[in-house]
């Protein structure tokens, strides 16, 4: 035996190995490296684009949520300038609702007032005849006259 020749058979066989390694492994082999490779970049591509869809969604959040504060805060003011308003309103009813029932009670005085003059006029008018009657019935006296009126005015 040649070592030459084992060397040779063995430099074939090793030419025939890697030949049909390149033919009918490697391709399988490269073909899922290739696709690993491009399900990485995919991966990876779709992690960005999700953090850039995160980055633009809270975006979005903060800005609803400005618009939601905003919002908040106008509706406060109205919700205050509305009990303004009603105890405005209230004020100007309790207002005017006592002025009415002044009014009332005015118009109640006066028609007691009007009532105790009326009472006064008749009982002087029944007075003033009682004193006719009375100096009619007497003689006529100056001095019995005086007395007379002086006790009438002191029933007034």
């Amino acid at each position: 035996m040649n070592i030459n020749l084992t060397l040779l058979g063995q430099a074939i066989s090793f030419a025939i190995f890697v030949a049909f390694c390149m033919k009918f492994v490697w391709p399988p082999l490269i073909g899922a490296i290739s696709e690993r490779q491009r399900k990485i970049a995919d991966g990876l591509n779709a992690a960005e684009k999700a953090k850039a869809d995160l980055a633009d969604a809270q975006s979005q959040v903060k800005q609803e949520i400005d618009v939601a504060k905003a919002q908040a805060a106008q509706i406060i003011e109205q919700a205050n300038r509305r009990a303004a308003q009603v105890v405005e309103d209230a004020r100007v009813q309790a207002t005017t609702e006592g002025e009415r029932i002044r009014q009332q009670a005015q118009e109640a005085v006066d028609q007691d007032i009007n009532a105790a003059r009326e009472q006064l006029r008749q009982q002087v008018a029944v007075l003033a005849v009682e004193g006719a009657e009375k100096i009619l019935a007497q003689q006529v006296d100056a001095a019995a006259h005086d007395a007379m009126l002086k006790q009438l005015a002191a029933k007034l």
